[in-house]
Formats: structure tokens, sequence, C-alpha cells
């Protein structure tokens, strides 16, 4: 199933260029290993932009920055190179960060009735948040906004808000305007990975009081 809810423009050119942060990368770059319509547009991008880069007049480089550049490819080993990433439920991207290799295998931590987070750990010096979030069938999350930008993949199961129907592999790509209340449906649980900036805006003052310990 094609997804039909796709990364922002502005999402796709910040990811092509290199420029997005590493707990959103991993998103976009999960959506885009299931999704052939962003791939093509991650394509264009970068082709966009190696044209861009052709247009520019030659630059002189400095010898200490010639010199700290091939220091730099010296060190580097083959550990760093990407590695395929053993078979899994999971998109290749996220598979490469988490042992388990199925949604059973997860670890899950309750935070409130029928809401379960796993966290998905990042380099220390990595910015964003990262969580696989599993909410229960029928459940409804509380209305709520996001103190930054939010990147969500489906990865099992669906839920509904205003916007739509999100399915697996259809993606969210929401800013800090943007507020719903996601609305699971009834035929099973639904998986999700979060990319945060900063916590989420809840509108009830009961999900505020309880944001703390929940962690979302």
């Amino acid at each position: 199933m094609k997804p039909n809810h796709h990364l922002d423009h502005s999402t796709i050119l910040a990811y092509a260029a290199g420029t997005l942060n590493e707990a959103f990368t991993v998103v976009a770059a999960s959506h885009i290993a299931i999704c052939p319509g962003c791939r093509d547009a991650v394509r264009a991008a970068e082709a966009l932009g190696g044209e861009l880069l052709g247009g520019m007049d030659d630059l002189d480089v400095s010898s200490d920055c010639r010199a700290r550049t091939l220091a730099a490819l010296e060190q580097a080993t083959l550990h760093r190179l990407p590695v395929p990433a053993p078979k899994s439920q999971f998109p290749a991207p996220l598979a490469r960060l988490i042992s388990a290799r199925s949604f059973e295998d997860i670890v899950w931590k309750t935070k409130a009735p029928g809401v379960s987070m796993f966290d998905v750990k990042l380099p220390a010096q990595a910015k964003g948040q990262l969580k696989l979030l599993r909410i229960a069938a029928g459940r409804a999350m509380p209305a709520h906004g996001h103190g930054g930008e939010e990147i969500t993949l489906v990865l099992k199961g669906a839920y509904r808000d205003h916007m739509g129907r999100f399915a697996r592999g259809d993606v969210a790509d929401l800013d800090e305007e943007i507020e719903h209340k996601p609305v699971v449906e009834t035929d099973g649980d639904c998986i999700c990975l979060v990319a945060t900036e900063r916590p989420t805006r809840f509108k009830s003052l009961a999900a505020r009081i309880i944001q703390p310990f929940v962690g979302i």
C-alpha cells in the first residue's frame, strides 16, 4: 500500500541537504524507505542541489582546510560506513538503531492507560527526541499542539484526525501551529515512530498535569 500522507517539501529539501537533526532524519529516512513518491522527491532535490553547486564559481581552498579534510579521511574506518540492517519488521533506518526485530520484541513502558512508549537511543550529541509510541485500539489522544516541529510515522495500525486517516507508511509532518486529536481505529493498536523538538502542548489541564510523568 502506498502512503497517502507525505513529508513536507521543506523537510524533503532539508533531508536532501543533510540539515535535519538526527531524530528527524531517522523518521524521514524511514518514511522515504517506504514511499516511492518521496524517494523520487529526494532524488530531484539532490539533483537540484548538484546543479546549484555546479553553477557556483570555483573557490580557493586553504591549505589548512585541505589538510584537515585529508586527516579526517585517513582516520575513517570501515565500521563507520552504513551496514545493511538485519531482517526486521521496521524500516532499515530505524532497525539499525534498535535490537528488536519485531513489534513483539519491544520492551514497552506503560505511560498511561492504553499508552506505551519506547525511547530510541541516539548518540549523546544528537539533537531531538525519538520514540516509539503505542496507543491502544479505539483510544483517543488528548487534543494537543506542538512546542516545535514534530514528524510522526505510522508503522502499524491507523488513526484519524481532522487531517484524515493515517495508516502504515503515512507521515504527519507538523509544525507548532497545528493542533489535533488523534483517535486510533478500533481494529488494533497503532504504533508510531515520533521525532520531536520540544514537548507536546496539551490543551486540557488534566493532560498537562500528568505530562511530566508520561514523558510526551
